[in-house]
């Protein structure tokens, strides 16, 4: 379950759904995704699926992290990345591979210290988590040349859209759980152009820590 080969098909099956940036597509081949789920788990941890990883939260299927990584990227040299919702921190492990720095919120504390020590085990020091209220981001690490957001919000939030470098990219899910949507916001100066892509499912994000 964790061989080259098990990545190998994963990695086929990506490029078939339409990933095609090869540095992506080389963070994850690199991140061990099996780590970041429970041991019952992690015969199906390569499989396209979301699975669950305790208090109501799930790790995304490798499609939507790829995808949401590749339009986070957008072909541009990433410096520093913001992630709300970071979870299990498999998505903040991904965009580590192609940002310099990685800033993980997540507003669920026991999820928190087991996702810093799970990140500090394998070696991703250039990711740095927070635990707060991610839905009005972190200014005090701002800007972001790109902020991914891993649950769904109703609207897009201005203080996230205020949050970006120019130039810089908002992908999050929008709308209620039945009925959700990929979104782009991208920076331009003053102006921000939004572009809604598939359908997705995502938790909700909700306000307040835990």
């Amino acid at each position: 379950m964790t061989s080259a080969r098990t990545r190998g098909r994963m990695l086929d099956r990506l490029r078939e759904q339409g990933i095609k940036d090869a540095m992506v597509l080389a963070a994850m081949g690199s991140v061990p995704r099996h780590l970041f789920v429970d041991e019952a788990l992690q015969s199906r941890a390569y499989e396209d699926t979301p699975l669950p990883i305790g208090f109501g939260q799930t790790i995304s299927s490798p499609y939507i992290v790829a995808r949401m990584t590749e339009l986070a990227r957008n072909h541009r040299s990433l410096n520093r990345v913001l992630e709300v919702g970071a979870g299990c921190g498999y998505q903040s492990a991904v965009l580590a591979q192609v940002a310099k720095e990685v800033v993980g919120m997540e507003r669920i504390a026991s999820l928190v210290g087991k996702t810093r020590q799970r990140l500090r085990d394998l070696r991703f020091h250039n990711v740095k988590l927070k635990h707060g209220d991610g839905m009005n981001g972190l200014a005090e690490s701002a800007p972001y040349d790109a902020i991914v957001v891993a649950a769904a919000f109703d609207a897009v939030p201005e203080s996230l859209k205020q949050q970006l470098a120019d130039g810089g990219r908002l992908v999050m899910p929008l709308g209620a759980q039945d009925h959700q949507t990929l979104l782009v916001v991208e920076r331009m100066g003053e102006q921000f152009r939004e572009d809604r892509l598939e359908p997705v499912r995502f938790v909700p994000l909700l306000p307040g820590v835990d």
